[in-house]
């Protein structure tokens, strides 16, 4: 009995396998189909129904590895980086066969070398050579990835180097500060200091009167140089003693005018007083 119900159980999961054999055949036919027809949406430029027939195909069936290679594609021309890279890796992960591998991580790392993640792009292209060692796309795309990640990272270091270099040069010049500083308050507080200070005060004070006296001898020469001279132009300015000076004439006219006209006055009274008025009658 039991060996008849163990029996029956391994026909059922035989013919249970045939059926979804030919179920998983059937999807990935239908998505294969949807994808040739996003595939010709996307040769007419019809970027949005060829999306929606990827998705469609996509979702038909997990064995389709076209679908979502060729959707990360259109993204990629689309500049849609992190779209595409997602539609690779899903390839990448469904596809058995080493060429799809192969293309999915190669067009990966294209992604990485776009977003400047050169470290990342130099893994995806390992991963791609161990699915095809031959292409030699994939082995100078490499090649150019490590290239540029070491460039990137002597930028990086001599970065470090000049923030490290300029900190440095920081903490030693607020430490020359303080260091100044500290000897300031000590010079401040020793007697000594004090009195050579004031030693050196005095001293400069000293010198510059000493400049001050040196400059005022030198302006009193120049002043007792130019005494005579302008003495000479007083003594021509001055009247001789047989001479009147203006001030003198411009009085003495004054004086004329005056006397002239006092004695005027005098001579146009005497003419008003000696007038008579007639008083004659007509008899």
């Amino acid at each position: 009995m039991k060996k008849i119900v163990l029996f029956t159980l391994l026909i059922s999961a035989a013919v249970f396998s045939q059926d979804d054999s030919k179920e998983k055949e059937k999807a990935l036919k239908a998505s294969t189909d949807i994808t040739f027809e996003a595939n010709k949406d996307l040769a007419d430029n019809d970027f949005i129904d060829a999306e929606v027939n990827y998705r469609r195909a996509i979702s038909k069936s997990d064995e389709n590895t076209a679908a979502p290679y060729n959707l990360g594609n259109a993204y990629y021309n689309k500049e849609s980086f992190s779209e595409a890279f997602g539609r690779f890796k899903q390839a990448g992960e469904l596809a058995s066969e080493k060429p799809v591998k192969h293309k999915a991580f190669h067009n990966m790392g294209n992604v990485f070398m776009k977003n400047k993640e050169y470290a990342k792009a130099v893994e995806a292209y390992k991963e791609a050579l161990r699915n095809d060692p031959s292409d030699e796309e994939t082995r100078y795309n490499l090649a150019l990835a490590k290239e540029l990640l070491k460039k990137d990272k002597n930028n990086q270091n001599n970065d470090n180097n000049k923030e490290n270099q300029d900190q440095e040069d920081k903490k030693d010049q607020n430490q020359d500060q303080q260091e100044q500083g500290d000897n300031n308050d000590e010079n401040k507080g020793d007697p000594k200091n004090e009195e050579n200070d004031k030693e050196n005060n005095e001293g400069d004070k000293g010198e510059e009167e000493k400049e001050e006296n040196k400059k005022g001898e030198g302006d009193e020469k120049k002043e007792e140089k130019k005494q005579p001279e302008q003495g000479d132009q007083q003594e021509q300015k001055q009247p001789r003693p047989n001479q009147l000076s203006q001030q003198q004439i411009k009085n003495l006219l004054e004086a004329m005018e005056n006397e002239e006209k006092k004695v005027k006055e005098k001579m146009d009274a005497k003419k008003v007083k000696g007038v008579k008025s007639k008083n004659e009658k007509d008899w």
